[in-house]
């Protein structure tokens, strides 16, 4: 369901993997009796009022039914729990400039990217709270 990296795609305005998001989080959040009909029926059949709700664009995201939201909640958590820093020391890091001047290009850019996936979690974690 998720694909060969087990990984979702998120952006600042919505999910970029929605449908694999979307597929999870509702399979997940299944009781067992509603998994076992899923399976019986090979997934779901073609419901287009799922369909339309199915776009995953930060609204939504703060719409969807407890279950889900707590899922998503803990696993942003872990996720940034495997960072080795927080977002305030990667802000500070980019706040300092003659720290930041020491590092290589290629250390600069990592902390960038690092930062804004940290933001995004963040994020993530405020529409989902």
């Amino acid at each position: 369901m998720v694909g060969e990296e087990g990984a979702f795609v998120l952006g600042w305005d919505e999910v970029l993997t929605e449908e694999e998001l979307s597929v999870t989080l509702k399979v997940l959040c299944m009781s067992e009796e509603e998994f076992k009909e899923y399976k019986e029926q090979d997934g779901w059949e073609d419901d287009s009022e799922e369909e339309e709700s199915s776009t995953l664009s930060n609204e939504a995201l703060s719409r969807l039914k407890t279950p889900c939201k707590k899922l998503l909640y803990d696993s942003v958590l872990l996720t940034l729990q495997s960072y080795g820093s927080d977002l305030k020391a990667e802000q500070d890091l980019l706040n300092n400039k003659e720290v930041y001047e020491k590092l290589s290009r290629r250390e600069q850019q990592a902390l960038h990217v690092r930062y804004g996936q940290k933001r995004i979690l963040h994020q993530l974690l405020e529409l989902v709270r």
